[in-house]
């Protein structure tokens, strides 16, 4: 990545602020993006609770002229395959043509009031490139109680290959503000693509 670009600083810098492993994080995006200018980029540290161990995941989102770049790094507790800690991180890099659907979900709070321009309470991107589906099958049934006949299955096919939600009391008002301004960016990135 070029150093004099301030997008590509404006990304290093709110790496280094997730404060999760930002040399690890960096490095690994910076490979995936390659010599391409950023247009755009999402940066989110979200911590889980799993029994009794504190878990720390971060997902970098990169938007190129030519790709979507998704990177996450987990880290994990010692066990059976590594007597230390360790960390995880991958990336993926998609063809904006691959993009197949980005969907932006927004949670207001006192909708009655709600004033153009005003940051919602939350925001859920999903977006699908076909990488990872999910099938949820049930088995089909008549409107007849006393049917035994087989009628096969019904079900559902999700693109699954992201999602991800940030809070304005979780994550602040200015990472919203940055998921909202990123799925933008995406979403018209995307329709120039498709031309």
């Amino acid at each position: 990545m070029a150093k004099t670009s301030t997008t590509t600083q404006g990304l290093r810098a709110a790496i280094e602020r997730s404060g999760y492993y930002p040399a690890l994080v960096a490095e690994a995006v910076e490979a995936a993006v390659g010599g391409e200018p950023i247009r755009s980029y999402l940066v989110h540290q979200e911590t889980t609770f799993d029994q009794n161990e504190v878990r720390r995941h971060v997902t970098v989102l990169v938007l190129t002229d030519h790709r979507f770049i998704v990177s996450h790094t987990d880290e994990q507790a010692a066990d059976t395959t590594s007597p230390t800690p360790y960390a995880t991180t991958s990336t993926e890099s998609v063809k904006l043509s691959r993009i197949s659907s980005i969907v932006v979900s927004r949670v207001v709070a006192n909708p009655e009031s709600y004033k153009p321009g005003s940051l919602p309470r939350e925001v859920v991107l999903t977006i699908g490139w076909g990488a990872v589906s999910r099938i949820d099958l049930e088995p089909a049934a008549c409107g007849d109680p006393n049917c035994e006949a087989d009628h096969g299955y019904t079900g559902n096919s999700t693109a699954d290959d992201l999602s991800l939600r940030v809070s304005e009391a979780g994550d602040g008002p200015e990472t919203v503000r940055q998921a909202l301004a990123f799925a933008q960016a995406l979403s018209e990135a995307t329709a120039d693509s498709a031309r």
